[in-house]
């Protein structure tokens, strides 16, 4: 495949205007244009006569007016974190939900998932509210309860039919974004799970954007132990320091399997670099721990059941105990913010 001669966008620019989209020009730009980006675009003495004069007067300029809308819409959730990883497969929207579900066990502890997997929108099936729909009020768009103290949004609600492919482009996935945020009545939640696609684009830059003045207590890396995980795992690191996104840790998930009869413990992803402990110290994060691979876990997911209440005795279980409280610490909790025996 010949390269791209397309210039690229430096990264901070890309970072602070995720979203900006560039005017449709009918014509190039004059010799003396101020750019159709800029404050003076189509309003410039320079402007005048331009063909693109119209364009560029009604592009969009300055900061997103519903950027304050949003901030307002979230004062009432304490604790944001972003689910993200890079690398499809790992378990990002699996862990999503038993990160839900371990919080949720706390009855005065609300919780809310929103789902911005636009092609992909797996939670509402892991939560069992797969036949759910939106319900639009006064008040906006009312989430559906999986539990009494668990929430959740998701694209999935609004499709036809449950096997409908979503065929979107950036900016009809980022306005999307915004409505979740903006538009539904998310309450006083404690907590702020965001499931997130494979990837360092569209969704992300929306989601840090739109969060960033309300706040983001941060993000939980997840990854598999194989090289070929951690290749894209470190990009998501670098995308997130770029950002200004604080990581809160590492997960390294089915980091091996075990039996449930013999105990014997096999690496069915072999960690040939390390994993996600060494990849964790390589670059300065903190390990929340390591989960094993558990049949069970995709049955309970499958069924839209809790995990913890339907195989207590699963060495996964115990694991993913571990790292719940790992991960309550590094937003600031104690014990007694969660009620995992």
């Amino acid at each position: 495949m010949a390269p791209s001669l397309e210039e690229l966008e430096a990264v901070q620019d890309v970072l602070a205007n995720p979203l900006k989209q560039k005017p449709q020009l009918v014509a190039p730009e004059p010799e003396h244009c101020p750019g159709p980006e800029s404050e003076q675009a189509g309003v410039a003495d320079s402007c005048a006569g331009c063909p693109n004069q119209k364009i560029c007067a009604a592009a969009p300029k300055g900061p997103d007016p519903d950027i304050p809308v949003i901030t307002a819409r979230l004062a009432g959730v304490r604790h944001k974190i972003l689910i993200l990883s890079g690398k499809g497969g790992v378990g990002k929207s699996t862990f999503t939900c038993l990160l839900a579900h371990a919080f949720a066990t706390n009855p005065d502890t609300t919780v809310g998932v929103m789902d911005t997997d636009i092609c992909g929108p797996s939670i509402p099936k892991m939560l069992g509210v797969e036949s759910e729909t939106i319900h639009v009020s006064s008040a906006g768009w009312s989430p559906a309860w999986a539990m009494d103290n668990l929430a959740v949004m998701s694209i999935q609600f609004m499709l036809p039919n449950r096997d409908d492919a979503i065929i979107w482009r950036g900016p009809k996935k980022n306005g999307l974004i915004k409505q979740f945020l903006k538009d539904v009545e998310w309450g006083d939640l404690d907590f702020l799970l965001v499931d997130t696609p494979p990837g360092t684009s569209d969704e992300h830059l929306s989601v840090n954007t739109f969060l960033k003045e309300s706040g983001i207590d941060g993000a939980v890396m997840v990854t598999t132990p194989q090289e070929v995980s951690l290749l894209d795992v470190r990009k998501e690191i670098d995308f997130c320091r770029k950002a200004g996104i604080r990581i809160l840790g590492l997960v390294e998930n089915m980091s091996a399997f075990v039996c449930p009869k013999c105990k014997h413990a096999s690496e069915i992803f072999r960690a040939t670099t390390g994993g996600g402990r060494a990849l964790a110290q390589e670059t300065g994060i903190h390990f929340l721990g390591s989960v094993p691979l558990d049949p069970r876990i995709g049955m309970a997911c499958d069924y839209g059941e809790s995990f913890f209440d339907s195989f207590p005795d699963s060495p996964a279980c115990a694991a993913l105990k571990g790292v719940v409280r790992e991960l309550a610490v590094q937003v600031g909790l104690d014990g007694k913010d969660i009620m995992l025996e």
